[in-house]
């Protein structure tokens, strides 16, 4: 069912917005708060719309809501997690891929693995974590991707980081991690954590985006939203900590039968040509071929099959901010929605995937925020996630690293007092906006969006 009209412009954030020195991050004034922000790995945008969620419909009514975020390129966890922390493209931050690879020693890591190997992730962009704690403050990171290394020698002063085996699906163990959160944030006294859970993204690999399972892990996640807005009432920290809640990606359903994306049935193509290769791992394709076949290979891989998008790295569409890094191989490909890439043989099974064009609707992921430096009950047009970098640093008042991301483009999120402004309203809003219905009225248009999902 669809949702109301989005609606974006704050009319005094706005005026805010447009005065000198706006987009620069304000000063402390006053009791400093505390940012936590939380990611469920692979909650789609609309997850939301096919089963009850009391706690993230209060979080909305609350606080704000996004229509829906639009990830980075590529969709995947690793890479879409450190432009949250970094507000750089992930062509410009450099972690391209979820495994570390190294195409002169052919080594190659899973996920896992690679959330420990610091080379990869230091790569000459500084985290959230490193920015805040060298200007004055404490941060935690709590299994989040990118949380456990150090960079310039410099790690967090609090983090954890989970297992090659570690079960995503344990509630009892949410509400454990959530608990030690909030004790970091009050006992030890971070100003920064970011939390991250490993579902509903497991979930949706295993048994798809549409199966009862998911819709019963996004219960599951709700139940545990409802669990940690409680955990920071009895904290005491209701007035003094800003709450975000999103993630890094989507999901879509994988075509198990027809005409399948299987690059060792292409006529012309031979792996005897590839000096290194990154296949079956969903939708995208790394390769390196051997010194004189490059245009060989690409000439037998170029239209060889209607859902598969091959590129030379120099031609690959700027749009996705994503070739032009030295990691990335001379060509690169990936497959339409539904579509995985097969390489040598047939190994990827599962039913639910993401790494998919970014602009594709099932990529679209949530955002929530709610605290003291967040509008009530407001949701607002969709946005790029390079932006929240900027937001987050806003929240935190520190000064940012250079990014990507626009200083301007979600501080109509933000209440007056948070973007140092006036709230006396300005006599004009930009092109396609509208100035905000009073707060009951806008809190009832949200009501009644709750009231109409589909239970």
């Amino acid at each position: 069912m669809r949702r109301p009209a989005a609606l974006l412009a704050v009319a005094a954030a706005l005026a805010a917005l447009l005065a000198p020195g706006a987009g620069r991050p304000v000063g402390r004034q006053g009791s400093r708060h505390k940012l936590l922000l939380v990611s469920f790995d692979g909650f789609r945008w609309d997850y939301d719309q096919d089963v009850d969620t009391p706690n993230l419909d209060a979080m909305a009514l609350d606080g704000v809501k996004a229509r829906y975020m639009t990830p980075a390129f590529v969709t995947m966890t690793s890479p879409c997690h450190f432009t949250l922390v970094t507000g750089k493209y992930i062509e410009n931050h450099g972690v391209v891929h979820n495994m570390f690879y190294n195409t002169s020693s052919k080594l190659k890591l899973p996920y896992h693995a690679t959330l420990g190997v610091q080379r990869w992730w230091d790569n000459g962009s500084l985290p959230i974590w490193i920015t805040a704690q060298r200007q004055g403050l404490r941060a935690g990171s709590f299994f989040f991707p990118g949380g456990n290394v150090t960079y310039g020698g410099e790690a967090v002063a609090l983090s954890r980081k989970e297992g090659v085996l570690h079960n995503y699906k344990d509630e009892a163990e949410w509400r454990a991690n959530v608990d030690t959160v909030l004790r970091w944030l009050t006992q030890d006294g971070l100003d920064l954590v970011t939390l991250y859970f490993g579902e509903p993204d497991s979930t949706g690999h295993r048994f798809g985006p549409d199966s009862p399972e998911r819709r019963a892990m996004v219960q599951q996640v709700d139940r545990t939203v409802g669990y940690l807005r409680d955990g920071v009432r009895r904290s005491g920290l209701e007035g003094s900590l800003n709450l975000v809640v999103t993630s890094d990606h989507g999901m879509s359903t994988v075509q198990k039968a027809g005409d399948l994306v299987e690059l060792h049935r292409i006529p012309g193509f031979s792996f005897r040509d590839i000096e290194f290769e990154l296949v079956d791992y969903g939708p995208n394709g790394l390769l390196l071929p051997k010194p004189g076949r490059l245009e060989q290979v690409y000439a037998a891989l170029k239209g060889a099959h209607p859902k598969l998008h091959v590129y030379r790295k120099e031609d690959f569409p700027e749009a996705f901010h994503y070739a032009n890094h030295p990691r990335i191989t001379p060509l690169l490909m990936y497959s339409d929605p539904g579509y995985v890439i097969h390489g040598r043989v047939n190994v990827q099974f599962n039913n639910g995937e993401h790494g998919f064009d970014n602009g594709v609707l099932d990529m679209k992921t949530i955002f929530r925020a709610v605290g003291p430096s967040f509008r009530r009950g407001l949701e607002v047009e969709p946005f790029e996630s390079v932006h929240v970098y900027e937001l987050l640093c806003r929240l935190l008042g520190i000064t940012p690293e250079a990014n990507d991301g626009d200083p301007r483009a979600l501080l109509p999120m933000l209440t007056p007092e948070a973007v140092g402004g006036t709230s006396a309203p300005p006599t004009t809003t930009p092109s396609g906006s509208a100035p905000l219905p009073g707060a009951p009225v806008m809190t009832g248009l949200l009501a009644a969006a709750v009231l109409a999902k589909v239970a």
